[in-house]
């Protein structure tokens, strides 16, 4: 602008009076020399908010409008939930000044200029701003897009809580650095955040038995780096073993999942914790009621990171009301209670738990176009405790420990192919030790697995509109059981290894109008044990109707080879009873699943509608992997279920306030036919669920409120409540004919994060799990009395009013 009026000055004989600061932003194309004094100066003020005023014949001043006169200033807000974004960095170019947003997002740019202002931060997607968008009355508000996260790949931004998105694949994305905040909950736990999804639930409220459309916990696949995980749960199921603070992206499917997965007939957990770009230092240290967490990420140089993340308990050195009444939930009808009255033994004097978990990552940039990363991960769960009479201790101990490790190398090899290949393997541990006051017998029980493999995958986009993906992948599992008593003298080791092949193709298609998207696949796994060829189709279809109102259609076809199973209830202690085993294709079949659902999603003025109809079955399922406790408890047979299920979800936006109510409906059914039975409920069959909250998130603060309810489980009541000394065996009615009382619960939480200086946050948290204490029963078995002969209820009940609270500083 400043050239530009020195050239009229110098054609025109004119003078110029001005401050250089008010036109210095302004960058205009030169106007025509052929004209006029007068049509030059209306194209600059028609270009700008600039005003010229005539003071004599050969003298202009010019000025701005006197309400702009303030800093160049303005607003950097997260897309999705509209907080500030603190720490952004913005530069202008060609010069060397670099200043960062504060803690609401805010910024003034220190030198006027008329170069572009540049706008960085590691988890945004570049942004550039023209200075004359900061010339305004006030300061303006821009909105970055997370990485990952481009528009045209999200269904809806937010999707029950802030840092949760829905894609148009029909997956459903956790990002937990951005996680805003959910009833009960106090930091962003994958599996407790994945129950709040419509059609996802825990019937006994533990995160390693989490039944997705009324499947059972084994058939999801859970992956944490590509590594398969066998243990999920921290307190034998109350705590997720997954790290939040690690990991960057969650990606939950219940259907239509990528033909690049497979052994999992129900749903897929996908945990990445890889970064997009390189990070600097940052540390964290946190502790809860239960354990403390350290997490550290260091920045070994311009393209390496080490990220290394631990996390214990303290259980066995302090009991907090939260321990106890963790324990209470986790340990009643097990050998660690009294069966006789179903009081709760004192566990301090003779109870030893803890658990821990330890992540390590390493990824190094190579290059422009390779990555290398390196992860490992170990779970731990250990529980040693004593019964002890007047003149004699028995001791009991059992652990569970799952060891991963994962490479991975990817290669970009231009902007339209990329490679990936990654090998990997998996440990499981389950062992159990058990000796009782009534008797001198020793049970000894291993459960061992070995899952190892790799995966080689090469993408190509082959137009703009296409991709082709295609792939191979190696797996060998092998499992062990192992088994032995003393008193009488009994020994057995079973073990199976199954090796499997797997080629994949996939076919991407999306317009340029970003209205369809189609993906197909087929997966085709050959299992060399069986000589036996399975293929698997998968479908992904998004149609945009209406700007407003999208269509959607997934479809799939699945299957897997291990499955966990009870043989008894009081199996490893009876706290986590069931054991991995191998499918052999005869009296334990392989899973194999078919599943298609139609919804429909509206997102229009802040609202959020989500209509989903689904049919799902799965056959080669045995009767001792669903937990019977009535006349099958010990009958071994293999049949099938089938569900019919509708979900629901509305969810309004106000600005910092938001709210939203879930409705599933399943009709699920079993048919075991060695069973003389004709079709019956599923024991995890919940035929209406509802889920509600309320949320509010003001700058720092944010609270949650929420409430559950679905009708009672199934269960199979006796034909009579009196049996004979000669025959003490229950008989029962038609299997699950009767339910529990319907199930209520209400949670609460609350968080606020404090900026303590430029470089350290504090956050604290507390939550409350059931605040109105209801007794709800999560299931019921029966059992005979010997003193009477009479039949008695034994119920597990949820858990009790329980407060939690957390404390955590980053820097």
């Amino acid at each position: 602008m400043k050239n530009i009026l020195e050239q009229i000055s110098q054609d025109h004989q004119v003078k110029f009076n001005y401050l250089e600061d008010e036109i210095v932003v302004y960058a205009l194309l030169e106007p025509d020399k052929k004209k006029s004094l007068e049509q030059k100066i209306a194209y600059i003020k028609e270009e700008t908010q600039l005003q010229f005023k005539l003071v004599s014949r050969k003298y202009y001043t010019i000025f701005n409008d006197k309400n702009l006169d303030k800093p160049l200033c303005g607003f950097l807000l997260d897309a999705a939930s509209g907080n500030g974004i603190e720490n952004a960095v913005i530069k202008i170019d060609n010069v060397s000044v670099s200043i960062f947003t504060n803690e609401n997002g805010y910024f003034e740019v220190p030198k006027v200029s008329s170069n572009r202002i540049e706008v960085q931060h590691q988890s945004y997607q570049s942004f550039s701003i023209n200075p004359v968008d900061l010339y305004v009355t006030n300061c303006p508000k821009f909105k970055l897009q997370a990485i990952s996260q481009s528009l045209d790949e999200v269904v809806t931004q937010r999707y029950l809580a802030t840092g949760i998105s829905k894609k148009e694949d029909g997956s459903i994305e956790v990002k937990p650095k951005k996680f805003g905040i959910l009833p009960g909950l106090i930091e962003p736990d994958v599996l407790q955040t994945m129950q709040q999804i419509p059609g996802i639930m825990s019937l006994d409220e533990t995160v390693s038995n989490i039944n997705v459309r009324g499947g059972t916990h084994d058939q999801n696949l859970f992956l944490w780096n590509g590594i398969r995980m066998f243990q999920t749960g921290h307190f034998f199921g109350l705590i997720s073993a997954f790290n939040p603070s690690l990991a960057q992206t969650i990606s939950i499917t219940k259907n239509g999942s990528s033909a690049f997965f497979g052994e999992s007939v129900s749903s897929l957990v996908d945990i990445s914790s890889f970064s997009k770009n390189v990070e600097n230092n940052n540390t964290s240290i946190s502790t809860n009621m239960i354990s403390a967490e350290l997490f550290t990420k260091l920045k070994l140089s311009d393209k390496a990171n080490f990220t290394l993340s631990a996390r214990r308990s303290f259980t066995d050195l302090l009991q907090t009301p939260t321990y106890t009444n963790y324990s209470d939930r986790v340990f009643q009808n097990t050998v660690i209670t009294n069966l006789n009255n179903d009081e709760i033994i004192n566990y301090k004097s003779n109870v030893d738990f803890f658990f821990y978990d330890i992540t390590a990552q390493f990824e190094q940039k190579i290059g422009s176009k390779h990555e290398l990363n390196i992860d490992l991960i170990t779970i731990e769960n250990s529980l040693l405790f004593n019964q002890s009479s007047a003149d004699l201790t028995k001791k009991s101990d059992l652990e569970q420990e799952n060891f991963g490790t994962s490479l991975q190398w990817k290669t970009n090899w231009n902007s339209n192919h990329f490679s990936e290949f990654e090998a990997y393997l998996s440990s499981y541990d389950l062992n159990s030790l058990s000796q009782t006051l009534e008797s001198n017998q020793i049970l000894e029980q291993k459960n061992k697995v070995l899952d190892t493999g790799f995966r080689v995958k090469n993408s190509n986009t082959i137009s703009k509109t296409t991709t082709l993906n295609v792939g191979y992948q190696f797996n060998e599992t092998g499992v062990t059981n192992f088994d032995q008593i003393n008193i009488p003298l009994f020994s057995r080791t079973i073990t199976n290894v199954l090796r499997t092949h797997v080629g994949i193709l996939e076919g991407v298609f999306k317009t340029e109008n970003k209205k369809t998207l189609l993906t197909t696949g087929v997966r085709a796994n050959y299992f060399d044990k069986f000589n036996a060829l399975l293929l698997e189709p998968r479908l992904q279809f998004n149609q945009s109707i209406s700007p407003s109102l999208k269509l959607e259609i997934l479809a799939e076809k699945k299957s897997q080879t291990l499955s966990q199973i009870i043989d008894l209830q009081q199996d490893f202690l009876g706290v986590e009873k069931r054991r991995w085993t191998l499918s052999d294709n005869d009296s334990i079949p392989i899973q194999k699943s078919r599943q298609i659902s139609l919804g429909f999603t509206y997102t229009k003025n802040k609202w959020l509608i989500t209509f989903d109809n689904f049919y799902k079955e799965i056959n080669g399922i045995t009767s001792n992997s669903q937990g019977f406790l009535n006349q099958f408890e010990f009958v071994k047979s293999t049949g099938n279920y089938r569900v019919f299920g509708t979900e629901f979800l509305i969810q309004k936006s106000f600005h910092k306030f938001y709210s939203w109510l879930s409705y599933s409906y399943n009709d699920n059914k079993y048919d075991f036919d060695a069973l003389n039975s004709t079709s019956f409920p599923n024991n995890f069959e919940v035929t209406h669920a509802i889920g509600w909250a309320g949320i509010y998130e003001w700058e720092k603060l944010k609270l949650a409120l929420g409430a559950k309810w679905h009708s009672g489980r199934p269960i199979t009541t006796p034909t009579t409540f009196i049996v004979s000394e000669t025959n003490q065996t229950i008989a029962y009615n038609a299997p699950n004919n009767s339910r529990l009382k319907d199930y209520f619960q209400v949670n609460f939480s609350a968080s606020k994060d404090w900026k303590l200086n430029t470089k350290v946050n504090l956050l604290t948290a507390i939550s409350v799990l059931n605040v109105l204490n209801t007794k709800n029963s999560l299931n019921r078995s029966y059992r005979v009395n010997p003193t009477n002969f009479t039949v008695e209820s034994v119920d597990t009940y949820s858990l009790e009013m329980t407060p939690n609270f957390s404390v955590k500083i980053s820097f």
